[in-house]
């Protein structure tokens, strides 16, 4: 497959992963429709932002494949590199401190707190791995390499 072939199946594939955070969007309002339970509404409101935020990402994606490619330069990533570096060390604060609070709860039978600790615990080392991998690309650039 040549690379054109390439980015017009993967631009085609997006806008369909698109219909289905559609899907999850409406599925989760309809959820939340049905119920009054706080924790079953929060979960839903969790998941349909994430939808939202994937849609976001997919449509970025498509449109780097057919309207402007994407472009990050050394100086674009340079300028912002220390507050980059600043906010890393301050994901892995909050992911030390949730460990410390799941850590606190265990054997205490705090089923639902646990419940929701580990998924900001999730959601914070995901942070912490998209900026980590921001900076693998930096480190890739001439002449920030570090």
């Amino acid at each position: 497959m040549k690379t054109k072939e390439i980015q017009e199946k993967l631009a085609e594939n997006l806008k369909k992963w698109q219909k289905i955070e559609n899907a999850a969007v409406a599925s989760t309002g309809r959820i939340m429709e049905k119920t009054e339970n706080p924790l079953i509404r929060l979960v839903m409101e969790i998941i349909s932002r994430d939808s939202h935020m994937h849609h976001q990402v997919q449509q970025f994606l498509v449109d780097s494949l057919e309207t402007k490619a994407i472009s990050l330069n050394p100086d674009e990533l340079a300028a912002v590199s220390d507050y980059i570096e600043k906010h890393v060390a301050i994901e892995r604060q909050m992911v030390g401190f949730v460990k410390e609070t799941l850590e606190a709860l265990k054997g205490r039978k705090m089923i639902i707190q646990e419940y929701l600790i580990n998924y900001l615990h999730d959601d914070e080392q995901k942070h912490d791995k998209l900026l980590s991998a921001l900076d693998k690309i930096k480190s890739g650039m001439y002449p920030y390499a570090s």
